[in-house]
């Protein structure tokens, strides 16, 4: 599913014109984007659950010269789905 897709699908679930669902799915994403950068956990019941890791530096190789490299530290992203998602994924 891309963002048209969602903006028709909460478009049409909500009864909103498109423009309007489009700005519900952006502020939403917005929320989603700022908590992260902040470090915060973002919890959607019964969806999923948005962490921030932070991925300590590291050593690496270069896979074309096999050269050791230093990959820096640097915070990721990561999904936990919830178990209503889990469940429903199952059958």
């Amino acid at each position: 599913m891309k963002t048209a897709d969602l903006i028709d699908h909460v478009a049409t679930k909500t009864g909103l014109n498109k423009p309007l669902a489009k700005s519900v799915v952006e502020a939403v994403l917005a929320g989603i984007s700022d908590a992260a950068a902040k470090g915060e956990e973002v919890s959607l019941s019964g969806f999923r659950k948005f962490k921030v890791k932070e991925m300590p530096a590291r050593q690496g190789r270069n896979p074309a010269t096999g050269e050791v490299i230093e990959i820096a530290a640097s915070r990721k992203i990561g999904f936990a789905p919830a178990k209503q998602l889990k469940d429903a994924l199952a059958g």
